[in-house]
């Protein structure tokens, strides 16, 4: 079986925004890192070699595939910041998607390019209601 690539490292979340070269991007980044870290009660960590994750879990699927992952988490991509763990079915999603402003979803994900394209409140209580959800999905009691 090969090697998770995302999975956690030692290395530095603020260097690694310090070197983001757009000051915006790094703002966003920032921003995003105290509503997760806010929401979860738990330091932010880098999973593999560019997502900020939040939290941890052990999955196992019915193949026998297991290991460990960010509850919650984002990465900074060329085109858009992507948001990990933001769309799941939790009560009131849909009401919140909708005010939450320009974004695009994925498989799991949430795209934004700028956050100055979405409301910030929205997006903090998407973040917590997420949060609630998935550590009762998880089983992950206390600090994620």
């Amino acid at each position: 079986m090969a090697e998770l690539k995302t999975k956690l490292t030692t290395v530095s979340v603020k260097d690694f925004i310090a070197q983001m070269p757009d000051e915006e991007v790094r703002k966003d980044c920032t921003l995003i890192v105290n509503l997760m870290k806010k929401a979860t009660g738990s330091p932010a960590k880098m999973w593999g070699p560019s997502i900020i994750g939040f939290g941890q879990y052990h999955y196992k699927y019915e193949s026998g595939h297991e290991g460990d992952m960010c509850l919650i988490g984002f990465a900074a991509r060329k085109t858009s910041l992507v948001l990990y763990g933001l769309i799941g079915p939790f009560a009131g999603r849909d009401e919140l998607l909708e005010k939450l402003g320009k974004y695009k979803t994925g498989k799991g994900c949430l795209y934004i390019k700028k956050l100055k394209d979405v409301d910030i409140k929205v997006l903090d209580s998407m973040i917590e209601k997420s949060v609630g959800y998935l550590k009762k999905k998880h089983g992950v009691t206390g600090a994620a």
